[in-house]
């Protein structure tokens, strides 16, 4: 489970772990923030991105470190970062890129 520090965010180290995740969400808004350590914009929306993980348990939030699952960004074709994916049933239904996180949390509540 998740660190108290990370809200509900899930961390995700591999493809494996990704897909048991997602499968498990069934119907369930999964939205993945794809990120790196060394990236600024990353580390300025993360307080958001947990509290809005607080804020919203209907939804499961996933982060993936892309330097260190690379199958999982690899999978996705991820070149920027941050990047968050959202899905449902396991399937892509809006994408969003960079650390507006207004724009983050109106992908949320739309695709909720």
């Amino acid at each position: 489970m998740a660190a108290a520090d990370e809200g509900n965010v899930i961390h995700i180290s591999s493809k494996e772990e990704f897909d048991k995740q997602v499968a498990a969400a069934a119907d369930k808004l999964v939205v993945v923030d794809f990120y790196a350590t060394w990236c600024g914009p990353c580390k300025r929306i993360k307080p958001k991105y947990i509290e809005y993980s607080k804020e919203h348990t209907h939804v499961v939030f996933l982060s993936v470190d892309v330097d260190e699952a690379t199958d999982v960004s690899d999978a996705f074709s991820i070149s920027a970062m941050p990047t968050f994916l959202f899905l449902r049933g396991g399937k892509k239904v809006d994408e969003f890129l960079g650390g507006n996180a207004e724009k983050l949390l109106e992908k949320i509540i739309a695709n909720a």
